[in-house]
């Protein structure tokens, strides 16, 4: 298949693993540019026999993915916006009422046949750390990799599958922990609470995904699709109905005060590069 119509992203097939890597500077925000071009490529993908495993990586060293736009806060235009071209980008695929587009992409990403696997060797935050909890495996590097949901300090809650899916893999206490603190999480405390499979050294995390990718893809796809079945009998997708109660949660949420909150941080530097590097510094001074 041709995955070159996607805008901020990059595919490449490979001996059956689907690379890709997301290229939309300067900080890989989940907006109206990158959300349908994920959600498309994702559409895309399902029914393409010759991928049998995806690797999400990005081309920037320092970001993964920075987290959602805040126009969809400031803006009352932005989200809409890019909802519905997330919807045209995925013709067909239908969203379960009460889900808002970035949970339904969650779930589309985690019932994908193929194995996906997250790269991570830089900073992801609020949705960008949603998407990769979403996989179905995720390899954090040493000394450059970060996660956080820090959405309770602008007022609001995870609102793409965020609050769910951190308590499927790490616990309650543990994600109340996260959520509430809204902690930038490194490799090494990531792999100890199971937000990551593994925390590798930096030099070696592409040799072990790449390695590990290709052995995957060897594997026929009805034995992933028999094995896929089998631990979701024990470890079960989390409900939409679930995804329905974060989604009415976080638009509760949406007041003028926040609306204020949201202008703050981004006259405080968030969204900037270097405001992101130093993300929670820069909230804990307003």
């Amino acid at each position: 298949m041709d995955y070159n119509a996607w805008a901020g992203i990059h595919v490449t097939v490979t001996d059956g693993v689907a690379t890709v890597t997301l290229d939309h500077p300067p900080l890989n925000l989940m907006d109206g540019v990158l959300l349908p071009s994920l959600r498309g490529f994702v559409h895309q993908v399902r029914a393409d026999a010759d991928v049998r495993v995806i690797v999400f990586q990005s081309a920037d060293p320092e970001f993964f993915s920075a987290h959602g736009d805040m126009a969809y806060v400031t803006d009352p235009q932005a989200l809409p916006a890019a909802t519905q071209a997330a919807i045209d980008a995925a013709p067909g695929a239908e969203i379960p009422e009460g889900m808002n587009i970035l949970e339904a992409l969650s779930e589309e990403v985690r019932s994908l046949p193929q194995v996906t696997i997250g790269k991570l060797a830089g900073l992801a935050r609020g949705a960008g750390n949603e998407f990769l909890m979403a996989l179905d495996l995720r390899f954090a590097a040493i000394g450059r990799s970060g996660q956080a949901q820090p959405e309770a300090h602008l007022a609001i809650v995870p609102g793409g599958g965020g609050t769910l899916n951190l308590t499927r893999l790490v616990g309650r206490a543990r994600a109340l922990e996260l959520l509430v603190g809204g902690q930038l999480v490194g490799a090494e405390v990531a792999e100890r609470y199971g937000l990551v499979n593994r925390a590798l050294p930096a030099d070696e995390i592409d040799e072990f995904v790449d390695t590990l990718a290709r052995r995957m893809a060897k594997v026929k796809p009805d034995v992933v699709a028999a094995l896929k079945t089998t631990v979701e009998t024990v470890a079960p997708a989390v409900p939409h109905q679930a995804y329905a109660v974060e989604n009415a949660s976080l638009y509760s949420l949406f007041t003028e005060d926040m609306v204020d909150l949201a202008h703050r941080h981004l006259a405080a530097g968030v969204q900037t590069r270097e405001g992101e590097l130093n993300y929670e510094a820069v909230v804990d001074t307003l």
